[in-house]
């Protein structure tokens, strides 16, 4: 592994100086609209997990603001699919506005780019380094019988929607799932692309509609997030499917989206705890 890598590897690690320069420009390479300068005044910090690859997975913790009252825990996951690269980039964009009064009700943990090895890979790749798709490898009830079936049966064996042999089995996946266990969100937002819907799992009334993203169920699927924390854990998630892969909303839809998913919150989401 290489100095730059070890170097973030460090939990706290604060993106700044000339090795977080280096990450920066690799991610700036990638993400539409986000400048080198961009990641590096994110706030992003080093959690201590890596991917297969040994690249650091990086998280932004945003307290509430002074008087929030019980506020809200917020888990925003961007990129599960490397191959999306406007769900990273997107969650960037985000991250600006988090000093607006909605948001600042809020308690956040944010990971913009969770399965690295695929957004960096030479081609970038929906699955990580080890050929998994993350977004399967999650440990919903009769996972060992359906999630293996259900790849050969409904996508014949495509690749790029391998659930891996076992739940948990990659190192992304396991960072999020424990740092489920850690924070405890009262809802959770993982951004994808290129579908350009709005779905929703869990127990709260369905969001019908943020920006132009309206609610249309994607499905559910052995090894989701959303089958996972929506259904099996009664953890409310929403999924955004942003319109293109490649190509950003235009800002103001992007702050559309944006406000109406917070009010959402604010009005329909709960304490858990």
């Amino acid at each position: 592994m290489g100095a730059l890598a070890l170097a973030l590897l460090a939990p706290g690690f604060a993106l700044a100086g000339a090795q977080a320069d280096q990450l920066c420009s690799r991610l700036s390479e990638r993400l539409p609209g986000v400048s080198r300068a961009d990641c590096q005044s994110s706030g992003l910090r080093a959690t201590g997990a890596q991917s297969h690859k040994g690249q650091p997975i990086l998280v932004r913790e945003i307290p509430p603001g002074p008087g929030a009252e019980a506020p809200l825990r917020v888990l925003l996951l961007g990129g599960i699919h490397g191959d999306e690269p406007t769900a990273s980039a997107i969650v960037f964009r985000w991250m600006n506005w988090m000093e607006r009064p909605i948001a600042r009700s809020f308690h956040w943990r944010i990971a913009p780019a969770v399965n690295p090895d695929g957004l960096l890979a030479p081609r970038a790749t929906r699955v990580n380094a080890r050929g998994v798709d993350l977004n399967r490898n999650f440990p919903t009830p009769g996972w060992e019988r359906e999630a293996p079936a259900y790849w050969a049966r409904r996508t014949g064996s495509d690749p790029r929607r391998f659930p891996g042999k076992t739940p948990l089995s990659e190192p992304e996946s396991r960072w999020i799932s424990e740092e489920i266990e850690r924070f405890k969100p009262d809802i959770i937002i993982s951004v994808h692309a290129p579908f350009g819907v709005l779905d929703f799992d869990g127990p709260a009334p369905v969001p019908q509609r943020f920006g132009r993203l309206r609610f249309n169920r994607v499905g559910v699927y052995p090894g989701s997030l959303g089958n996972y924390l929506g259904l099996s854990r009664n953890t409310p998630v929403i999924t955004l499917e942003l319109p293109h892969a490649q190509a950003l909303p235009p800002p103001a839809e992007q702050q559309r989206i944006w406000a109406d998913m917070l009010s959402w919150i604010r009005r329909n989401v709960n304490r858990t705890s």
